[in-house]
């Protein structure tokens, strides 16, 4: 365990570790700082922030691990490391009760783990009036009142920030994450695509769930500038809305659905292989094909896919999905067109990266 100061020596610590986590412009930084306040703060080496996407069931959970490194000369330093995974499949039974308990009561709560006489204790991260996640920590003894204070004053403050940098990268019409969400996040989820890019089997013997396979592909509606002639552009407007509600009824919370611009949308998604992206994507077609908008009637749209492999850039992979989605609107429109399939039938050049109008 880290030594724990008094609450009065950590205070100044504490207020300027605040100060540094609301000059933060990235959810994802935000939320690594969080549990860099708040480690040191408690006496604890690891501690985990398990965020519910969207308020549904899916987990995406960031764990924060501090470990002693031994140099040359005898000194001991502490070396912090950040791990992120988008999904629940590998949440300890016991984390998973815990959870559990706190969604229930919304309150924190804590037991005593099976297998040793540490505690694990989880508070509930409010966003609204929803819990929208959880900060969970091990130690070896009870939280103090004046913990206690401190990590929901802490918590309170991230949450109510977090909102309003969470506000600044949604589409105000759809509510779907905007482009600048995306633009900022490609780095993070390049990262952790490379990392679940690996055999089902852990070298610890555990077994990994992760997709072996990720994908982006680029959404277009068709027509889209005679709906907003011919209705106007408040009817435009809720087509754009509807259209965006069927494709998210339409995916699994787990994917990552982005409004691009205008008409345009960025679905980054995971599946087994092209057949299984293919018809995934198929299935988002037909369910807005069969929708009968107000008005309007029918409407449809084009969809551009390419494989989402970690060593392309991911501006480039951006670019052969958009690609793509030029030869559906050009051989007939309401149609998905895979790039990789596309190359390898000749229909378009290979793979080459020249700067793309997308950025």
């Amino acid at each position: 365990m880290i030594p724990s100061d008094t609450p009065k020596m950590q205070m100044p610590s504490l207020l300027s570790k605040l100060g540094k986590m609301t000059s933060i412009r990235d959810t994802a930084m935000l939320e690594q700082s969080l549990l860099k306040t708040l480690c040191p703060m408690l006496g604890v080496l690891d501690s985990s922030l398990y965020r519910i996407d969207d308020l549904t069931s899916a987990m995406r959970v960031l764990h924060h691990h501090h470990s002693r490194v031994v140099e040359s000369d005898g000194m001991a330093r502490l070396v912090e490391r950040n791990e992120e995974v988008f999904n629940d499949a590998n949440i300890e039974p016991e984390v998973r009760a815990l959870l559990d308990n706190v969604r229930l009561l919304g309150k924190p709560c804590t037991r005593k783990r099976t297998q040793a006489q540490d505690l694990l204790v989880a508070y509930p991260l409010f966003g609204g009036r929803e819990i929208c996640g959880y900060f969970v920590f091990t130690r070896d003894r009870e939280v103090t009142l004046t913990e206690d204070a401190i990590i929901k004053g802490v918590l309170e403050v991230y949450a109510n920030y977090y909102d309003l940098l969470d506000v600044s990268q949604r589409d105000r019409l759809t509510g779907l994450l905007n482009r600048q969400a995306l633009e900022n996040s490609f780095d993070r989820i390049w990262s952790i695509l490379s990392r679940s890019e690996q055999p089902s089997g852990a070298p610890d013997g555990r077994r990994v769930h992760a997709p072996s396979s990720h994908w982006i592909a680029v959404v277009d509606v068709d027509h889209f500038k005679k709906v907003n002639d011919t209705y106007g552009h408040v009817v435009g407007d809720e087509v754009l809305l509807l259209i965006s509600r069927l494709m998210m009824s339409a995916l699994r919370a787990s994917d990552l659905l982005f409004r691009y611009g205008g008409e345009e949308f960025v679905l980054l998604f995971s599946a087994k292989d092209s057949q299984d992206a293919m018809a995934i994507l198929e299935r988002l077609r037909l369910t807005v094909e069969q929708h009968v908008f107000p008005q309007v009637g029918r409407t449809t749209i084009s969809i551009g896919l390419s494989h989402a492999d970690p060593n392309d850039l991911p501006q480039e992979v951006l670019a052969w999905a958009d690609r793509a989605l030029y030869q559906a609107k050009e051989t007939g429109r309401n149609r998905v067109c895979d790039y990789q399939a596309l190359v390898s039938q000749g229909e378009v050049d290979a793979p080459s990266y020249g700067g793309s109008e997308l950025f």
